[in-house]
């Protein structure tokens, strides 16, 4: 987990208008972006403006991925029309090239389900889809959940690590200068109380000043500090 933000390379198959949407975030926020469709005529949905790779072919053929440069690539994202050709993308990215950032597009919830327990993250729309690929595809701490017009405050939900089980809330919120909004734990949302203690497994909701973003990152990597 960092504060600050590095480039990273992804690789997207799909260029609809998910992929589109997608392949465009990504090379606003300064990342490379290669997208793969079977059909060229799909790349006008990028526009002019749009410097990453276009590769014509079917993104689970391993010589397309190569062409796409997914030996190093940071993530994958399959957005294909297709839940056959998205899970088998997806699992040829994570199993043949080891890529751990991987999302597949599913529009069965049903499969969407079997394939989330294997690891395959999925999600189903388009600006909604396209907006939950990109925080899963990027750094923790690159793209927030929730950013205030302002640009001034913003939500982001953070996995607890090991180093912070057992410490109070409190605590917490004190030496990373954020607010816990609300803490998901075993399925449930829960708020905070002034003796709550972060468990194992928590998904923290934190609420932070932009500028302090970096150092609360810091502060959760690192774990407490002792007084």
């Amino acid at each position: 987990m960092c504060g600050s933000v590095n480039s990273v390379h992804v690789v997207i198959m799909g260029c609809g208008r998910v992929g589109a949407t997608l392949a465009r975030s990504l090379e606003d926020r300064n990342h490379t972006v290669a997208i793969i469709d079977v059909e060229s005529d799909a790349f006008r949905r990028l526009g002019p403006a749009f410097n990453g790779d276009k590769i014509t072919g079917y993104g689970f053929d391993r010589e397309v991925l190569l062409r796409a440069g997914i030996e190093r690539a940071d993530a994958f994202a399959a957005v294909s029309s297709g839940d056959n050709s998205n899970i088998i993308a997806a699992r040829v990215a994570r199993e043949t090239f080891g890529i751990t950032q991987v999302v597949a597009r599913i529009y069965d919830p049903g499969r969407a389900e079997v394939y989330q327990r294997l690891g395959v993250t999925t999600v189903a729309t388009v600006k909604w889809t396209a907006d939950q690929v990109l925080r899963r595809l990027l750094p923790a701490g690159a793209e927030p959940d929730f950013r205030d017009p302002s640009g001034t405050i913003r939500l982001d939900q953070v996995p607890v690590t090991d180093a912070w089980v057992g410490v109070r809330t409190i605590e917490f919120q004190r030496q990373s200068r954020s607010r816990i909004a609300w803490i998901d734990r075993l399925g449930e949302g829960m708020l905070p109380t002034i003796d709550s203690v972060i468990q194992e497994g928590d998904l923290l909701h934190l609420v932070m000043r932009e500028e302090n973003a970096a150092h609360a990152y810091r502060v959760f990597d690192n774990g407490p500090e002792d007084d």
